[in-house]
């Protein structure tokens, strides 16, 4: 009885602390999904518990793990990008860590620190790149340099931005561009590389990879670029489990797994022209098989999808949110809230935080009928997408992080 009851509480334990770290972009399982509680949906610019001026501008999400934050930043035109650490509770700056490349062609809304950190606690990894070179790092938690690798030259006129993730030992990277293409991963401990997947090559991918476990199942990582559409990967291997047809447009938005579909949206100029929702199940070619919704209408391209219950949820690049229901693929509620969109929404708590290009988050309820429920400001222009752990929402602006606490006890 004591040892069950000692077993009870570590499980608890764990399971309590893992729900206070937001370890990748879009949090730990890549979904944009928290349960966290008590913040508001309407607040003023006093109201943040602090905000801390980064160094020059960057685009990337905040990570977090206990009390480390990481997030990274450039200065003169990319050559020189930063990784930082920030105590996430008080906002002080722990350490910071610069290192140097040269400055190279990106779109107009892209940024030489586009790419989100990813940490599993001991570790950070960072990845920046430049025309000559893409190089994934890896940091201790006190700001030593462990290991470094170079994936080689990274080609795209649009610049880089896609986010590493952590699976068991591995550290994953997506290098699609638009040069020679593939998904590599390297021992998270020691950098050796343990896998590379080579990769149709058509132009830059943006979209960051997402692991779903289906029950009784391997894990699944779930990759996405237009050259090859939507593909599932054996994590431990990167050998191929199955793949859709290649994808007519360019992708930004990282894939969703909700409601048992796996979704994917492509793009060009400023908004979607096809969303595709596959069922995961399937090997091989599954173009004809698995591809159980699609949409070619009314899609953002840069913000991704979000699932909550038996809604999908999109958020259109100029500013229309619309409830999906995933089962009969039609429309509940779509509804212009206005402005311009860059950062995706997250779901925190049944509600939809999303910050506006110039500066405000926008929150929307995320039922099945529309209720707006604040516009806040950030005092800052900002393409990023927030990041909640440790009771707090961080909100990160071109310039700024700011952190907005919520109303519960820690």
């Amino acid at each position: 009885m004591r040892f069950l009851l000692l077993l009870s509480i570590v499980v608890f334990g764990t399971s309590l602390t893992s729900a206070q770290n937001w370890p990748r972009y879009r949090g730990a399982d890549g979904s944009g999904v928290s349960e966290a509680k008590g913040f508001p949906t309407s607040w003023s610019q006093g109201d943040y518990e602090w905000v801390v001026e980064l160094p020059g501008e960057g685009h990337s999400s905040p990570v977090i793990w206990d009390r480390d934050l990481f997030v990274t930043s450039a200065t003169d035109e990319g050559r020189v990008r930063y990784l930082m650490c920030l105590d996430a509770v008080t906002g002080n700056i722990k350490w910071t860590r610069a290192a140097g490349f040269n400055t190279n062609p990106k779109h107009a809304k892209n940024s030489f620190a586009s790419s989100s950190p990813a940490t599993d606690g001991e570790r950070v990894f960072v990845a920046f790149a430049d025309e000559e070179r893409f190089g994934l790092a890896a940091y201790d938690i006190e700001g030593n340099l462990l290991w470094r690798n170079w994936l080689g030259p990274f080609l795209s006129r649009h610049g880089q931005g896609t986010s590493p993730i952590v699976f068991e030992d591995l550290v994953i990277i997506p290098n699609d561009q638009d040069g020679p293409s593939s998904i590599v991963a390297y021992d998270r401990r020691d950098g050796r590389l343990v896998w590379s997947s080579l990769r149709a090559a058509r132009e830059a991918s943006y979209a960051t990879p997402l692991l779903i476990e289906l029950p009784g199942k391997k894990p699944q990582l779930i990759c996405l670029s237009g050259a090859t559409g939507l593909s599932s990967l054996d994590p431990w291997s990167g050998g191929l489990n199955w793949s859709t047809a290649e994808l007519p447009k360019r992708t930004v938005a990282s894939p969703t797994y909700t409601s048992g579909l796996v979704y994917a949206i492509c793009g060009e100029g400023g908004k979607g022209v096809r969303m595709i929702g596959v069922d995961p199940s399937g090997s091989g070619e599954i173009e004809t098989t698995h591809i159980k919704f699609r949409r070619d209408k009314d899609l953002p391209y840069v913000p991704a999808a979000v699932g909550v219950n038996d809604s999908v949820f999109l958020w259109t690049d100029n500013g229309v949110v619309i409830c999906l229901d995933p089962k009969t693929q039609k429309t509940r509620w779509q509804e212009r809230v206005g402005g311009n969109f860059s950062g995706s929404p997250i779901c925190v708590d049944g509600k939809l935080y999303c910050i506006e290009e110039s500066g405000k988050v926008i929150v929307v309820d995320a039922g099945s009928e529309y209720r707006l429920l604040g516009e806040n400001p950030i005092g800052d222009p900002s393409y990023s997408t927030p990041a909640v752990a440790n009771g707090r929402l961080y909100l990160r602006s071109f310039h700024r992080l700011s952190s907005l606490r919520s109303s519960l006890p820690e």
